[in-house]
């Protein structure tokens, strides 16, 4: 092993421990106050490691409040980091996000229209539902929009997404002004992004999304760095761009959409993570991509811890952190970038 994968180890085992760190930290602290003791035990009992926690108030929280919020957490961060980390492989840009393609704004329409006319829906599984394909439609909208002589050039796509974007944000809007006061809330709501409510059918559901995509990342990584020599030269080389980039949009389409479907926009996670990343770890995507999975997920980790205690009995928007974070964040990574005498 040389120095430089010695490296990416320890680095692997820092974002690794953090996160483990952080999220005994997150079920340890709420209204109701754990100790960390306790939270192992909680965890351990169902495999029959150690006794469950005294208090059964305490193993309740934990298992019916706690646990699943933050595993939802967890995969959702990691879900946004690896679309992030595909769609910047994609355009060749590392200032490229998941929302680029529409992803999220589609998404807000479904849901805001679900919010408003088909709330109870089935079993409350509409307003995910519609969220999860609206979004996936619209970024499908972006891809056969901007086809010309049966290709998608990077650019054409790009302005394709703020078209399509411009008209969802519309049409959004527009569900907001004919919605009543409470429904009007829910989707600003909504738009801010929360994990409050999650429960064990949310974690299985996106935890099978986010391992399938993930796992299918991890497949065309290779390919993926290859797209970054060029089109042509990619070509050249045996590999079938138009292929390999509808894979990928439809990959992070995927990520994205069943991410947002039950936590709502969470922005900035698809950006600052890989652009921030890739300085350590490099550009190689079979790196890359763990290392976002593991980065992602720590950011919302934290962001969610901050959003339970920041203020007593509350349970602010999640998106207000991430932005607090990612927007200073990403100047930085930029101001970095352009003083290396890197292009934007």
């Amino acid at each position: 092993m040389n120095l430089k994968a010695e490296n990416r180890l320890i680095l692997f085992l820092a974002l690794a421990g953090a996160l483990a760190a952080t999220v005994v930290a997150s079920a340890a602290v709420g209204q109701l106050g754990v100790s960390l003791m306790d939270v192992v035990r909680a965890a351990g009992s169902p495999l029959g490691l150690c006794d469950p926690p005294a208090d059964p108030a305490v193993s309740s929280t934990l298992w019916t409040v706690r646990f699943p919020r933050i595993a939802l957490g967890v995969l959702v961060g990691a879900a946004l980091a690896v679309a992030g980390t595909v769609m910047q492989a994609v355009f060749s840009n590392p200032l490229a996000e998941p929302g680029i393609v529409g992803v999220s704004a589609g998404a807000a329409v479904g849901a805001s229209a679900a919010i408003v006319f088909i709330p109870a829906a089935l079993g409350g599984f509409a307003v995910p539902l519609a969220a999860f394909l609206t979004g996936l439609l619209a970024a499908f909208l972006v891809y056969a929009l901007s086809r010309f002589a049966g290709r998608a050039e990077a650019l054409t796509l790009v302005l394709t997404g703020i078209a399509v974007t411009a008209v969802c944000t519309a049409a959004t809007s527009a569900a907001m002004y004919v919605a009543p006061t409470t429904a009007r809330d829910q989707i600003v709501f909504w738009q801010m992004g929360s994990f409050s409510g999650a429960n064990w059918t949310q974690v299985k559901i996106v935890g099978a999304v986010v391992v399938c995509a993930s796992l299918w990342a991890c497949a065309i990584a290779g390919k993926l760095d290859t797209l970054a020599l060029g089109d042509r030269a990619a070509g050249h080389v045996g590999v079938n761009v138009q292929l390999v980039r509808m894979s990928a949009i439809a990959l992070a389409s995927l990520l994205t959409g069943a991410a947002v479907s039950y936590a709502g926009v969470i922005g900035f996670v698809g950006l600052v993570v890989p652009h921030a990343l890739r300085l350590l770890f490099g550009p190689l995507n079979r790196f890359l991509i763990p290392a976002s999975m593991l980065g992602g997920a720590l950011l919302i980790a934290l962001a969610d811890i901050a959003a339970r205690t920041l203020i007593p009995f509350a349970d602010l928007p999640i998106g207000i952190f991430t932005a607090l974070v990612g927007g200073p964040t990403f100047f930085i990574l930029l101001r970095m970038r352009l003083c290396r005498g890197g292009r934007a």
